[in-house]
């Protein structure tokens, strides 16, 4: 499933096609063709007819989400499992789902084979409504993502420590959004943290190793274009290459690139996790 860093390098792909066009304007939707509305959730009709004539106004990002703003309203994609967005090239393919025309003879091709994706739209004045994004935490890569924050989230409404597994915290979207299952691996290393530690078990300095460790981790896998483990490709077709650099995610059973220890494996919160038994306590 693609992940933070796989939707950031994904829109950091978009920028240019929607909004820095060779003739330096801002393009205009010319028209939405719609191939097959059976996603995970149908598409809405009335977008077809909305977006027609809308002015793209910039292309955003929260959490695995992306947004991209019109002064009609706000065109909302998830990617599910197997989605991408991609440089339409003239081919038609099976499971492309919807075709965005703009005005300067361009277009965006949606596209999701195994249809864990969606696509929705909403009037800009009720996105704090909206129920796929009102719920969500801080950006990790954001100063809202901090320590006091990550004390507060890992603690019951009673002050109590949480019980579940601290791996299983960080995927947690409303403690902090976009930290899927490779990056939370692979951020937990880079802290020397066992994934299974309970949060009463840490302290605050265990925590600020985390958040700069999860902030290092998404940087880095940013600049790479992301991991491609199976199906992402970006909207070139190129894959990302961070999966080259994993030190745990899917390496259980080879020997550790820090201390030659055998990498452990073990599902967690229904997904796989990785760590090295020395490095991480």
């Amino acid at each position: 499933m693609p992940e933070l860093p796989e939707v950031e390098s994904l829109r950091r792909e978009l920028v240019p096609i929607i909004l820095s066009p060779p003739r330096q304007q801002p393009v205009t939707v010319k028209a939405l063709k719609l191939h097959r509305a059976d996603l995970r959730f149908p598409i809405p009709r009335k977008l077809v007819r909305e977006i027609q004539g809308a002015r793209i106004l910039g292309i955003r990002r929260r959490s695995k989400y992306l947004l991209i703003d019109t002064q009609h309203g706000v065109l909302l994609s998830h990617l599910g499992m197997t989605g991408s967005w991609r440089v339409d090239d003239g081919q038609r393919l099976k499971h492309d789902h919807l075709r965005l025309e703009f005005d300067d003879g361009r277009a965006l091709v949606f596209h999701d084979p195994r249809r864990f994706g969606f696509v929705d739209w909403y009037p800009v004045d009720q996105e704090a409504k909206q129920s796929f994004l009102r719920h969500l935490g801080p950006e990790p890569l954001s100063e809202d993502f901090h320590v006091d924050a990550l004390w507060a989230a890992l603690r019951t409404r009673q002050g109590q420590a949480r019980k579940v597994p601290i791996k299983v915290l960080l995927m947690d979207a409303r403690v902090v959004v976009g930290v899927g299952n490779i990056y939370a691996s692979e951020a937990l290393f880079r802290a020397g943290l066992r994934p299974s530690r309970r949060p009463r078990s840490l302290k605050r300095e265990d925590l600020q190793a985390l958040i700069l460790a999860v902030r290092q981790v998404l940087s880095e896998a940013i600049d790479s274009g992301g991991s491609t483990i199976r199906d992402y490709r970006g909207a070139d077709g190129r894959v990302g290459e961070y999966q080259q650099r994993h030190f745990v995610y899917d390496r259980a059973g080879e020997a550790c690139r820090v201390c030659k220890s055998v990498i452990k494996a073990q599902v967690m919160g229904g997904r796989s996790t990785f760590w090295c038994p020395t490095c991480q306590s």
